[in-house]
């Protein structure tokens, strides 16, 4: 096994700086064990996960610890206004530490009380940032490294290039990673030696051949051009990476007057993203219902610009594999 080590890897006890970021509803615990087990990060999203998958919480935790013995990690979103979620991803927190996790992804809010939580049973916690204003926040509610988001991730991206927010983050003290726009083993070794102590990626991962997510999807991501991916805000209330297939063409891609007054509202912005989270699990529960009827695309397909380096669906351990050897071969990388 060809191990490339960072500050990121030396921290999080791994032996590639790669991580399969957590993607609703495409982590299934095959997906996440085998990037864990090929010596990355698998990440895990616990909505996927119980709600998606099927999985009750712990349970699914032991079912991806019997695939793979190596560090897997748990993403946490932060914000939210309903006391019920927060508390039950307080409950996931706990109980991915009783079951051994000790890497944690979160995005959103103030990471204070999960950073406490964890870094009492000796774990690290990575935030998801696209600026500098937020990378401070998260810094000083205490976390150990920055996920940098920049303009060319899939899902929610940012808004500044993979130079221009390294620039913008370097010298912070922590380890800071990239997201966004790696599709191939060139992009990644090339983050490396740009300075990044690792790689986040999503949608390479998905198709993979241990993805869940329909065949539909995944020759959609071998076939996509970069100029095949737009930003909608119609799913979530604030701009989505998504493949622009018939389906979000017909929806359009700008929210409506009233969800978007709602949207500017400090309060009625929490409501209005939960109105389209609901919306979006409807959609995707009717879309995997069309796919096992043998229908032939779903409702919205996220996808980042990496799309431009993704020729075929393969073995998520190989991909880790090959891109380690891709980057080894350039030797004596930036920490």
């Amino acid at each position: 096994m060809t191990a490339i080590e960072t500050a990121f890897t030396r921290a999080a006890g791994i032996e590639v700086p790669l991580i399969c970021g957590a993607m609703y509803p495409c982590s299934n615990p095959e997906l996440v064990a085998a990037v864990s087990e090929a010596g990355g990060m698998g990440i895990i999203q616990p909505i996927s996960l119980t709600y998606v998958h099927g999985h009750d919480f712990r349970e699914g935790l032991r079912y991806i610890r019997r695939l793979t013995a190596k560090p897997v990690g748990v993403n946490v979103i932060l914000e939210s206004s309903s006391r019920v979620y927060l508390d039950r991803m307080r409950r996931y927190v706990d109980t991915s530490l009783e079951e051994g996790v000790r890497f944690f992804v979160s995005s959103l809010g103030n990471p204070r009380w999960l950073c406490d939580t964890v870094h009492a049973a000796g774990g690290l916690v990575y935030h998801d940032v696209v600026s500098r204003k937020w990378a401070l926040k998260a810094l000083e509610g205490g976390v150990d490294g920055l996920i940098a988001v920049n303009d060319r991730a899939g899902g929610h991206a940012g808004h500044l290039s993979p130079r221009a927010l390294f620039d913008e983050l370097s010298g912070l003290g922590v380890p800071l990673l990239l997201a966004g726009g790696v599709g191939d083993e060139k992009g990644f070794a090339d983050a490396l030696w740009m300075g990044y102590a690792g790689v986040q990626l999503g949608t390479r991962f998905i198709a993979t051949d241990e993805c869940t997510a329909p065949e539909a999807y995944k020759q959609a991501l071998v076939a996509a051009r970069e100029e095949d991916v737009v930003l909608t805000e119609r799913i979530t209330g604030v701009p989505l990476a998504v493949l622009n297939t018939p389906h979000v063409r017909r929806m359009g891609t700008r929210a409506g007057p009233v969800a978007r007054w709602m949207l500017r509202g400090r309060r009625t912005k929490h409501w209005m993203r939960m109105i389209y989270s609901l919306r979006s699990l409807v959609q995707l529960k009717r879309s995997m219902k069309r796919e096992s009827a043998g229908a032939s695309s779903a409702d919205y397909w996220q996808a980042g610009r990496s799309v431009a380096g993704i020729r075929a669906t393969e073995p998520a351990g190989e991909i880790v594999r090959r891109f380690a050897r891709a980057a080894e071969q350039g030797a004596r990388l930036p920490g």
